[in-house]
């Protein structure tokens, strides 16, 4: 019977510390994000949207919070500066048409977060983006607008929609970036791109979550 009570407030201590240490880590996210979306507020000129942005914060620096603590993601996280950390690969992911196509024509969904590559100057960078809407042989990014199912921006040139796995993935939800074709510094992701790493189906990367 000792022993057995003894077993019991163990695993009692161990619930404890691991409730205690989820806290800190949601703690450690939101003063993360509180901070990192002040510093971008600042520059807004628009003083009704200012207003509209800071009114909704804490919902959404909370709900990322809460996302990212109880993510079951691959990658280490760094909670302090809320970030992922994945080894960079030494090239952006390659860009295969026929790949594009054959994905989005079976997978593409209203939900589905997919990979986006960006070529700004000597620049390459990949972006998190959802799906919204779905057409023959099309489909809109909330944010980045429509693309073909061969992955080319219909709105913007510059933006190439790739075929969602874990090597793409990895490097739009961790801010990678590559500058003359070589790695450089990672960027931070925005408070919106962070929620939807938060909600990425990593069971299966191909179906958005329930």
């Amino acid at each position: 019977m000792v022993a057995k009570n003894q077993s019991l407030g163990a695993q009692q201590q161990v619930e404890i510390w691991q409730t205690d240490a989820q806290k800190v880590l949601y703690a450690q996210l939101c003063n993360a994000f509180y901070q990192r979306e002040v510093q971008r507020l600042v520059a807004e000129p628009n003083a009704d949207k200012l207003r509209r942005q800071l009114k909704s914060l804490p919902y959404y620096v909370e709900r990322a919070a809460t996302l990212v603590a109880n993510s079951r993601s691959p990658f280490t996280l760094d909670a302090q500066n809320g970030t992922w950390l994945e080894k960079q690969k030494p090239t952006p992911p390659d860009v295969n048409d026929q790949a594009n196509e054959l994905f989005y024509q079976k997978y593409a969904k209203v939900g589905l977060i997919v990979p986006v590559l960006l070529k700004e100057h000597d620049q390459t960078r990949l972006r998190i983006d959802s799906i919204d809407q779905v057409s023959d042989n099309e489909l809109h990014c909330n944010e980045l607008g429509w693309f073909d199912f061969f992955g080319n921006g219909l709105d913007q040139k510059n933006v190439q929609l790739i075929k969602p796995n874990k090597v793409s993935l990895a490097a739009a939800c961790c801010g990678h970036q590559w500058q003359f074709s070589k790695r450089c510094i990672p960027r931070v992701l925005s408070l919106r791109e962070m929620l939807l790493a938060g909600n990425i189906n990593w069971r299966n990367i191909k179906r958005p979550l329930a």
